[in-house]
């Protein structure tokens, strides 16, 4: 079913038209030639959030004066040579594009952005090579001139700050972090929902809005604590994830968990639904700890060994959980961090690692420049008068969808967008605008598409498409100070823009036809790679960058997981064995001989069993031998009281419960001490 517009989206509708109205009044009063792309700039750079707002205005001003002024320079050195001047646009959008991708923040606008700008004015004057200083100038006071129209109404018209919405984004995710706390440690846990397959996606979604919030003016003290508050999120879906996967393994034994475990879990599965204001909230969670510090019976069972690592993890739960809901009431009442002591202090987290593939994102923006270069080979070679309008939309529609995993559904939709733009253009421009002669009646005719369009923007499922369809019809109509329209001249500027996206589209195909497969496998080989390295103990002590390295993989890896039809839940199982891989390093060196030998012979053969896997590019069943020296490294920590032990002997059965979740329950009394398999 399809929602209609709410009520802000329109009032953000009616904004932004407004602002779009101003830019293109005085655009016309100052002359500039080209008015409708003040107008066009503004439903670009426009956002709901005022922090969002500015925060691609401030750049795009910045990476339009970089395109202008890069165009400048090679223009009148190589207008008499095409074939080097395609080159020079060629390799500076190739490389501007690959840049971008490497920033997945707003200051990636600062690359993106002079990646096409720069072919846009330098082809736009290739006929004319003495006029690109001016087309530069006119072009960055038409896109500055809107970007300023949009940051003023955002800050004078129902401004709405980033923090605003934050709170609301936290709630929705830490509801539904609780709903899966709250089925796990049930006497009848759930099978898994969507909601909680999409927790590490949602991070992303995250992520972005906590980028635009350094661009609230109010939201300062909200900055950083918000860093916090995310860096622990995303530790609570492997943790759960891993409780999950250890208790289903308790429940298995004859005996199931405990009466006191099942007590414990009642307790925290009721203090989850405390909120932080609660005068019984860090009081209870205090007990919780004590409670979970008492380990359970050393009977050296299976059953003994399996809750003991259970009440580790309850005990991490407890401390993430207070923590994410005590920085969320210092968010929520604007309060800084100065006074806050986190409860989880296992692993350093926060620190910012983020993964890229280097190489996939270099094919992506070499194509996209050979694309760039054939097309304007083509372009010479035919002497089309208006070839120049087709490379720019191809150039444009290459830098905008080039980083996507399959850039191919998109550019199909701008092809469709596009056509429908040039009839919705041709329309006004040739059938309502000729009986205008009023600014008044002109924004009364542009209305209608307008403030629909822009209504349909804040939608996710419309979103993309509104905002091609407004802009392009902004700078399809191309308004002037007087009527002079001309349908020839109309119509093959637009067919030679349509004739660059198709050209765009069908290369694309061609260079990348295999989607969004290749980069889901290539995640996947990148986290199999990571975890061989970081089990033989190759990343030097770097613990919280690899962690948050997991982190990020897994972000990436969830949503596209999910759509490709995989369990979603593989990518925690081995983001689980990476942590405990973490714990093992950190803990063996602290053991005595037989049992530091043993616990290293086990990350040995786990860093051989994902290395077995990224080579045969296909996971591959645990071998035998691994679990052998599983259990005799778990075997030889129960001898040991020592808490560098427990907790050693803690991440040797979540391993094993991660790599072996069929095997038989572990009987470390009949393994042979030393031994090694």
């Amino acid at each position: 079913m399809i929602a209609l517009p709410a009520k802000r989206d329109w009032l953000f509708s009616a904004r932004t038209f407004a602002a779009a109205m101003l830019a293109l009044y005085i655009a016309l009063a100052l002359g500039l030639p080209r008015p409708s792309w003040a107008m066009g700039t503004v439903y670009i750079v426009s956002h709901p959030l005022i922090g969002a707002t500015r925060s691609k205005a401030v750049y795009r001003v910045f990476g339009t004066l970089l395109g202008a002024a890069a165009a400048v320079c090679v223009v009148p050195p190589l207008a008499n040579q095409p074939v080097l001047l395609s080159l020079v646009v060629a390799l500076w959008s190739g490389a501007l594009l690959y840049l971008s991708m490497l920033d997945h923040t707003p200051r990636h606008y600062l690359l993106r952005l002079p990646a096409y700008t720069m072919p846009l004015i330098a082809l736009s004057a290739v006929y004319a090579p003495e006029n690109v200083f001016d087309i530069a100038v006119a072009r960055s006071e038409e896109i500055v001139l809107g970007i300023v129209c949009a940051s003023v109404a955002a800050a004078l018209v129902l401004p709405t700050r980033v923090s605003a919405v934050l709170s609301p984004r936290v709630d929705g995710w830490l509801k539904d972090a609780a709903a899966w706390a709250t089925d796990t440690l049930g006497s009848d846990p759930q099978p898994p929902s969507t909601g909680r397959n999409r927790l590490a996606a949602d991070l992303l979604a995250f992520d972005q809005l906590l980028t635009h919030l350094s661009y609230d003016a109010t939201s300062r003290n909200a900055e950083r604590t918000a860093g916090e508050l995310r860096a622990r999120m995303s530790m609570l879906p492997p943790l759960l994830s891993s409780l999950s996967d250890l208790l289903a393994e308790l429940r298995k034994t004859p005996q199931g968990p405990s009466p006191e475990l099942i007590q414990l879990m009642e307790s925290v599965s009721a203090w989850l639904a405390y909120p932080a204001d609660n005068p019984w909230f860090l009081s209870q969670a205090r007990a919780l700890r004590r409670q979970l510090d008492a380990p359970p019976p050393p009977d050296g069972g299976w059953p003994s060994l399996l809750e003991s690592t259970v009440r580790m993890r309850l005990k991490s739960l407890v401390n993430l959980w207070q923590d994410c809901l005590m920085l969320r009431a210092l968010i929520s009442r604007g309060l800084p961090l100065w006074d806050w002591k986190p409860a989880y202090r296992r692993w350093e987290v926060g620190v910012k690692a983020r993964h890229y593939d280097y190489g996939l994102l270099g094919f992506a923006a070499g194509t996209a420049a050979l694309g760039i270069f054939l097309g304007c080979l083509a372009w010479i070679a035919l002497g089309w008068q208006d070839g120049a309008n087709a490379v720019i939309l191809g150039t444009i529609a290459c830098c905008l969808f080039g980083s996507m995993d399959e850039p191919a559904p998109m550019l199909r939709t701008l092809f469709i967008v596009n056509t429908v733009c040039t009839m919705l253009a041709g329309l006004l421009l040739f059938a309502v605008l000729p009986a205008v002669h009023e600014f008044e009646m002109l924004a009364l005719c542009l209305a209608p598409p307008f403030l629909l369009g822009g209504a349909l923007m804040n939608q996710a499922r419309f979103g993309p498409v509104a905002m091609l369809l407004v802009v392009f019809t902004a700078n399809l109509i191309g308004l002037q100070q007087s009527y002079n329209a001309d349908f020839q001249s109309f119509l093959n500027s637009n067919l030679a823009g349509a004739a660059g996206i198709l050209f765009a589209l069908v290369w694309t195909l061609t260079t990348r036809p295999f989607g969004a497969e290749l980069t889901l496998r290539r995640l996947i080989r990148s986290n199999w790679r990571d975890l061989a390295h970081n089990a033989a103990g190759r990343h030097g002590g770097d613990y919280a960058r690899l962690t948050a390295l997991m982190l990020d993989r897994l972000s990436l890896l969830a949503p596209r997981l999910a759509a490709d039809g995989a369990d979603p839940s593989a990518g925690f199982r081995e983001l689980r064995v990476g942590f405990s891989a973490l714990d093992l390093q950190r803990d063996e060196h602290r053991l005595a001989g037989a049992a530091h030998q043993a616990v290293d012979a086990a990350l040995q053969g786990v860093s051989e069993h994902f290395r077995a896997c990224a080579d045969a590019d296909r996971y591959l069943d645990a071998p035998d031998a691994l679990l052998g020296r599983l259990d005799a490294a778990i075997a030889l920590t129960l001898a040991d009281p020592a808490p560098a032990a427990r907790e050693a002997r803690n991440a040797l059965v979540e391993m094993r419960v991660s790599l072996f979740p069929d095997a038989e329950g572990c009987q470390p009394a009949s393994t042979v001490p030393g031994a090694q398999p």
